[in-house]
């Protein structure tokens, strides 16, 4: 079983950070409560103004797979794109 990292960023439009930060507690919540497989899944703010970094830890790509099927990533993660500035950009990472 090799882990699997991810960090995500995410550029918020002026204005809706505190909307975002919101959906994205709640998005949070859902995830350490029902994904067994997710050991670490926290919102980081940057120094750069409405730019955030999600940074996650899987146990494997079965438990990332299920993350992105799962419906609270679906239907809470959905509520976050009307507060963003584009599409977030992912980068995975392999345990070492």
């Amino acid at each position: 079983m090799s882990a699997i990292g991810v960090i995500a960023t995410l550029r918020v439009q002026p204005g809706k950070e505190g909307e975002f930060e919101g959906v994205f507690a709640e998005l949070a919540a859902a995830v350490n409560t029902n994904e067994a497989g997710n050991s670490y899944y926290r919102l980081f703010q940057t120094g750069e103004t409405g730019v955030y970094k999600v940074l996650e830890c899987y146990d494997d790509q079965a438990a990332l797979d299920a993350h992105r099927a799962s419906d609270h990533f679906r239907s809470i993660g959905a509520r976050l794109g009307p507060c963003l500035a584009g599409a977030p950009e992912i980068e995975t990472l392999s345990a070492a």
